[in-house]
């Protein structure tokens, strides 16, 4: 490891975004948004990406009996939003491993290049009557790969 820092992300890195005006009701009494509110629309973000890349979530659970727990929810903070702000919630997937996928969120000023805010998703797919991690299917690493445009294992 050579020390330096990881590059933030930028809009171009994404494909996906999800469009987001800041409610009244998401502020905190500093009148900017409240941290936890982030990782929610981090989770809608993903949940939003994974359908735009060909992934019926509800019907696979039903059908294979296992369903995703997230293990890691990251926020990093860099510019403090406010009320009514447009953002644009990106979300890309950064790798896969045998039981677990990695997403990236960032938020993004609507039609802009500043960087609000990112992070990193870990779910980890598990069998719900064991409890234990099963192996992502293949069917979804293609899906997600196509959809990147680039091999994520």
């Amino acid at each position: 490891m050579d020390g330096a820092a990881p590059r933030l992300p930028c809009r171009a890195d994404f494909r996906f975004f999800l469009a987001h005006r800041v409610r009244y009701v998401e502020l905190d009494t500093q009148g900017i948004v409240f941290n936890a509110h982030y990782l929610t629309w981090y989770d809608e973000a993903v949940s939003d990406y994974i359908r735009a890349a060909g992934w019926d979530y509800q019907a696979e659970v039903k059908a294979s009996g296992a369903d995703f727990h997230v293990v890691r929810g990251l926020v990093e903070y860099k510019v403090a939003i406010g009320r009514a702000a447009r953002l644009e919630i990106g979300a890309r997937c950064t790798r896969i491993g045998r039981s677990s996928i990695a997403f990236q969120p960032a938020v993004f000023a609507a039609g802009e290049d500043t960087l609000h805010a990112t992070g990193e998703i870990v779910w980890v797919l598990t069998d719900q009557a064991t409890r234990r991690p099963v192996p992502v299917p293949g069917r979804l690493r293609a899906l997600l790969s196509a959809f990147e445009g680039r091999d994520l294992g």
